[in-house]
């Protein structure tokens, strides 16, 4: 990364709900010495955004401002070039951010965003692999809620039973253990709806129905007779196909599981992490998502109300109920005060690729208490002060091009500790033990 750059991050959306999140994140937490601009299209907006931030700590000079004119490729270039790190919070990222990423790519800026759609980012690896690879740009979607703390639970399981039986892993079970959240932001049901009108149902299926969507061993251009093969490895607990068609199963010491909406696209950025770096995670390793619920029944309710849902959004006449019905403004979201006992957590068991008796297996867990978006903020921000701080050590581990969160492996995780995020990771004897 060019040295003589003006800037160490440019924020862009950052009068957005996340972008706002995030300005004050790096305002408050990161070093007073980081040189860093807020981006954006509307100036009196950015203008009373620079007032707020001004307020939260005056030890601080605030950041530059810059107005862009158009969301091109054109226009954006002289602005990423300014920079060694751009944080994008512009979404939905499928309408606005694939000129983001063609100007970071040939440019050699890195880039981070909190995406969740699959699609998309499957788009931009496609297009703009190979340039990013060229330049020399780490480019990481994904570095948010949606899907950091699921790559980084696998990483770390991954890690111990490296550590320990100097092996690979066969499979990972993911919960999402808890869950309290005040609301979602206009921005996230906007992109809902979006990629639904967007994509063809065909490539919504593809990326729903296969985990490997996103992985460097299988990842090619998208066309209209694209079919993915679904994973060729069981996991090592089948599920029968009462519970199958149900969407409950119980699996021990995580509980009675059932289907997660946000499941598919961290399972596709954790299977890209393993693609990435296969001899670190092991040939035949797979991962799974789920939602823990107290009971199969609420689980069934919880299956067949997100497959009603799918169905909803499927069709163009009952996607338009759904925005008839939804209340959502790209801007908005929860109040500070409102998402103080946020929660969420996850638990996930690693099996050893070893086939002991018992097995071996590590149970890895990660929890935040506060604001959901406001963890996206710490997610995003954090990681763009690994790239400035460990880039060498970075590229000497994975090279440029499309990384995944544990790509910035422990020195991230070692940040993120120091935010009040828990991570945690330890060895278990036979996991069907009470």
């Amino acid at each position: 990364m060019a040295a003589s750059r003006q800037y160490d991050i440019i924020l862009l959306g950052a009068t957005g709900y996340t972008g706002k999140l995030t300005a004050e994140y790096i305002t408050t937490n990161l070093p007073t010495n980081i040189k860093w601009a807020v981006a954006g299209r509307n100036q009196s907006k950015l203008s009373s955004l620079l007032n707020e931030l001004k307020s939260l700590n005056s030890s601080r000079s605030p950041p530059d401002v810059i107005t862009v004119g158009n969301l091109t490729t054109p226009d954006l270039t002289p602005v990423v070039k300014k920079t060694k790190v751009l944080l994008n919070a512009v979404g939905p990222y499928h309408l606005y951010s694939t000129p983001v990423v063609e100007a970071c790519a040939q440019s050699g800026t890195h880039y981070l965003d909190v995406t969740g759609e699959t699609p998309w980012i499957r788009e931009i690896i496609v297009k703009y692999e190979d340039t990013a690879k060229k330049t020399g740009a780490v480019i990481i979607p994904a570095v948010g809620v949606e899907s950091a703390p699921s790559d980084l639970i696998a990483y770390i399981a991954t890690r111990l039973i490296r550590k320990i039986w100097d092996c690979g892993v066969m499979d990972v079970v993911a919960s999402v253990h808890e869950l309290k959240s005040s609301g979602a932001s206009g921005g996230t049901l906007a992109t809902g709806l979006g990629l639904a009108e967007n994509y063809s149902a065909k490539q919504l299926k593809d990326v729903l129905t296969n985990p490997f969507v996103l992985s460097p061993t299988r990842i090619r251009p998208y066309t209209k007779d694209t079919i993915y093969d679904p994973n060729p490895e069981p996991n090592t607990y089948i599920r029968t196909g009462w519970e199958k068609s149900t969407g409950v199963w119980k699996y021990p010491r995580l509980g009675y599981l059932t289907t997660s909406i946000t499941a598919k696209p961290n399972e596709a950025i954790v299977h890209r992490s393993a693609g990435l770096t296969p001899y670190f995670y092991g040939f035949n390793f797979s991962y799974e998502e789920y939602m823990a619920v107290g009971s199969p029944l609420v689980g069934v309710l919880i299956h067949f109300a997100l497959a009603f849902l799918a169905i909803m959004l499927a069709f163009p006449p009952t996607r338009a109920l759904l925005k008839a019905f939804t209340k959502y403004s790209p801007g908005s979201g929860p109040t500070k005060e409102s998402t103080k006992n946020d929660v969420v957590e996850l638990r996930a068991i690693a099996v050893a690729e070893q086939l002991a008796k018992p097995p071996r297996k590590a149970l890895a867990t990660f929890r935040w208490e506060g604001g959901i978006y406001h963890l996206t903020a710490v997610l995003l921000a954090e990681a763009a002060m690994v790239l400035l701080n460990k880039e060498e050590d970075v590229r000497k581990s994975h090279g440029a091009g499309f990384l995944t969160p544990s790509c910035l492996g422990d020195a991230y995780l070692e940040r993120l500790d120091k935010t009040g995020v828990k991570i945690n990771v330890q060895q278990l004897g036979d996991v069907g033990s009470k």
